[in-house]
């Protein structure tokens, strides 16, 4: 992905004020301030970086929450004006992708994926871990709300502090460079899953190989969490590319629309691995359909050869006085062979018909 491109004008690097360093509290991932796209040193508060920023008249604050409980994001949500059904949402996780806007506050919510490394795709019993980040956008700050082990932002965070022309450009390009993230992840998800319904593919076709359908359901129902988290994400980024609120300037909304583009080919992909493994199934089915079929046609054919052999074994066991051949003494060694040749007649017609 492209730089973004820095924002000039904004006057003479002020000297960071020397802060005193803090403790942060166990879900306070970090909290930084960002002047002219270069963090002020030292460890600062919620309270204290925005009260720096807002001194200044420049900059903002990146703050990131990793599953704080209500009692413990309370102190942010008053300091930053954060609404409190958006803060709800952040505490109690387990939201839908979307966007919506509060008063000069934005409130995004993404979900976030990640490949689960298995030996096979058909014993496995999970594919896509999924998690969520909400991200809080002001003018002058950030916040974002992570739940989940996998998607953490600290090496992003660096990735940005690296390129201060990024930046520079505000809070907007912290959640573009987010939103970048989640959706070169799901991209690298949809290859993983690509790779594993070919190989089911080829085991589905190939002959004398056992593939259960419950396992391709399962494969399916991974997809369909995958489906969840990438399409409700479309209309919330179409919105940032659009002009949707003042707070994404200009030169930031036509990166959202490559992210965007980016989104739309995982769609299309998604769609394309849920009808895929939906013929799979029909084509298990099918194939167990056709398997016992056989195996019943298998059966059949030798109950009827058996059948021979119990027929006349039955008729001579009736213990009639007049039976033919019964007082020939060469009677015994003519019926079983008789009954012989019928049976081996009948198996070489049942096998010409591929019975057997």
């Amino acid at each position: 992905m492209p730089s973004l491109p820095s924002i000039r004008g904004r006057g003479a690097q002020q000297r960071p004020t020397p802060h005193i360093s803090v403790p942060l509290s166990h879900y306070v991932v970090d909290c930084a301030v960002y002047v002219d796209g270069k963090r002020l040193p030292g460890r600062w508060t919620h309270a204290d970086a925005v009260k720096e920023v807002r001194k200044r008249k420049d900059g903002f604050v990146w703050i990131g929450l990793h599953e704080p409980d209500a009692e413990q994001i309370e102190g942010i949500a008053e300091t930053f004006g954060l609404h409190e059904l958006a803060v709800e949402d952040a505490v109690h996780a387990h939201q839908r992708p979307k966007l919506e806007r509060y008063d000069n506050t934005l409130f995004m919510v993404f979900k976030t994926v990640r490949y689960v490394t298995n030996e096979s795709p058909d014993t496995a019993n999970e594919i896509v871990e999924s998690g969520e980040i909400m991200v809080f956008l002001g003018k002058d700050f950030v916040i974002t709300v992570r739940h989940g082990n996998h998607s953490g932002l600290s090496k992003l965070r660096h990735v940005l502090e690296a390129d201060p022309e990024r930046l520079e450009i505000g809070p907007s390009a912290v959640m573009h460079a987010i939103a970048d993230q989640v959706v070169d992840n799901y991209l690298e998800v949809t290859d993983h899953i690509e790779d594993d319904i070919d190989r089911m593919e080829e085991r589905v076709f190939a002959p004398r190989t056992e593939v259960s359908a419950e396992q391709i359901y399962m494969f399916k129902r991974e997809v369909v969490e995958l489906r969840r988290a990438v399409m409700p994400l479309a209309n919330p980024l179409r919105r940032l590319a659009e002009g949707y609120t003042p707070l994404i300037p200009e030169q930031v909304r036509a990166f959202f629309r490559d992210v965007d583009d980016h989104l739309t080919e995982v769609s299309e992909r998604v769609t394309a691995f849920d009808e895929l493994l939906t013929t799979l199934v029909d084509a298990t089915l099918a194939k167990i359909t056709l398997q016992q079929n056989t195996d019943m046609r298998k059966i059949t054919s030798w109950v009827a050869i058996i059948s021979v052999p119990t027929m006349v074994v039955g008729v001579y066991g009736m213990n009639f006085d007049y039976m033919p051949e019964l007082k020939w003494k060469f009677g015994y060694p003519l019926v079983m062979s008789l009954v012989l040749i019928a049976c081996l007649t009948l198996y070489r017609i049942l096998r010409r018909n591929r019975w057997l």
